[in-house]
């Protein structure tokens, strides 16, 4: 079992020039928070800026707008109202973009199924799905939308579901539900996919190896990490990470800062929103990791077939 060093992690982040702008260092574009679940958006965009993007734009339900801006002035908002009657977003090598849509979707929200299906072949760059947009794709024609994506070569697709959103999007794509390694690489395949699947081990795989990250805590299991860590993975995206790099070392962050947060305040008690203030020291303890070689507990597991 192959295993990944904490400072080979550190050198697959974006570096950061010193004559970098706020285009140069990434745009990422968040679609996410309906009228029932704003803070979903808010979270996200907020960990995207703080994993480094220099530009955060956030398209949300006309309800969640004022959360927004309130919670981050930093942030662009706007309303998702209108937002499948155009181009959300193009790919251009000098102003790096990424998507990371769905935190905060409500299943029986019929426009934010029609976001989701529409981002498969309308969003011309990274596109990261989480939460409610995984069980918009999860049915036949979200397959037939991924693979025309795929064909129109719109960039590269990354999912990040739990347990109970892997197995759904497993029963549409007829796989039977497996071992959580095996789950991981059969979805990539079936999704054309970078996926990484939470649990207290995440498994992140395009289909090929599989990677371990197993530095998970109890701690992380409340509702609105996963949108922090969507926001985390886009932003790396956004910054110009591979899916791959960004799935592993985004997730590897997200667990270092509760392992933090929970170090000061008790795994009981951390929240969300603790993610986001611990985050700038998990990022830094990867900065030094440059100088100074430090442990990770990640393995990698090869390919034995789908």
């Amino acid at each position: 079992m192959e295993q990944w060093s904490h400072k080979q992690i550190a050198a697959a982040l974006p570096p950061l020039e010193a004559d970098a702008n706020k285009y140069t260092r990434g745009h990422l574009y968040v679609v996410a928070g309906c009228s029932r679940y704003p803070g979903a958006a808010c979270l996200c965009a907020a960990a995207a800026q703080r994993a480094g993007a220099g530009y955060t734009s956030v398209r949300c339900s006309e309800e969640a707008l004022p959360i927004v801006r309130t919670f981050r002035p930093s942030l662009v908002a706007e309303s998702w109202e209108g937002l499948t009657d155009t181009a959300l977003a193009q790919r251009d090598h000098a102003h790096p973009i990424a998507v990371a849509l769905g935190s905060g979707f409500d299943a029986a929200d019929g426009m934010c199924q029609k976001i989701a299906l529409w981002s498969l072949t309308e969003v011309n760059a990274p596109l990261l799905l989480d939460g409610g947009a995984l069980g918009a794709i999860a049915n036949p024609y979200g397959l037939s939308r991924i693979a025309l994506r795929n064909q129109k070569n719109c960039g590269p697709f990354v999912l990040t579901p739990h347990g109970g959103e892997a197995k759904r999007l497993a029963e549409a794509a007829g796989i039977a539900v497996i071992e959580a390694p095996q789950l991981a690489r059969a979805l990539a395949n079936a999704y054309h996919a970078t996926v990484a699947l939470k649990g207290p081990d995440t498994y992140i795989t395009n289909g090929e190896a599989v990677i371990a990250m197993t530095e998970g805590t109890a701690a992380l299991a409340k509702a609105g990490t996963g949108d922090v860590l969507a926001g985390i993975i886009g932003s790396l995206m956004a910054q110009g990470c591979a899916p791959l790099e960004a799935c592993v070392a985004g997730t590897t962050l997200h667990a270092r800062a509760a392992t933090l947060a929970a170090d000061r305040l008790g795994p009981r008690s951390v929240i969300p929103e603790d993610l986001l203030e611990y985050l700038p020291e998990a990022l830094r303890s990867f900065d030094c990791a440059l100088r100074a070689p430090l442990r990770m507990t990640t393995r990698v597991e090869k390919s034995s077939g789908a």
